[in-house]
């Protein structure tokens, strides 16, 4: 189990958040056996429901948005030197309770179906594979493909309802 303190993140947080995310992304790629592509610029528009992070500085971070009017976990990120921990798990759940506490009836993700550290892990954490996903759950899986990303595995929608 985790023993580092997850809170939201704090304007101090945000520079640091790339390079974790850039560190996570290499064990990613290394477990899919090639590169990811770039991600895409960011969306001033696009501002997170909100973020988690794990210690101070931070060594893993929860991004949710807003989806379709769903909490949706965009991005979980531990660092690999701090992986294993429970660190993971720990802001799923403290994602969770926040999206709870914000009145969210269900909150979605979109993961590689056969990486250990995605859907299984996600699955232990009770969410279940979403088989037809629909409305902006199915648009967000279109742009994913436009970015390449179905090319580097099967990639899977989940959701648990909070």
């Amino acid at each position: 189990m985790a023993l580092l303190l997850i809170r939201r993140a704090s304007p101090e947080d945000l520079a640091g958040l790339p390079a974790l995310e850039a560190a996570a992304d290499r064990l990613l790629a290394a477990e899919l056996g090639c590169p990811l592509p770039a991600a895409p610029e960011p969306d001033d528009a696009e501002e997170p429901l909100f973020l988690l992070v794990a210690g101070s500085p931070a060594v893993g971070y929860a991004r949710v948005d807003n989806v379709g009017g769903q909490a949706h976990l965009e991005q979980l990120s531990v660092h690999p030197d701090f992986a294993r921990r429970g660190i993971g798990r720990s802001l799923v759940e403290a994602a969770l309770a926040a999206a709870r506490g914000l009145g969210f009836d269900w909150m979605t993700l979109r993961t590689y179906a056969d990486i250990p550290f995605n859907a299984p892990f996600y699955a232990s954490c009770g969410f279940e594979t979403v088989a037809v996903p629909t409305g902006a759950l199915a648009a967000l899986r279109t742009r994913e493909a436009q970015r390449g990303l179905d090319g580097l595995g099967v990639r899977i929608a989940m959701r648990i309802r909070l």
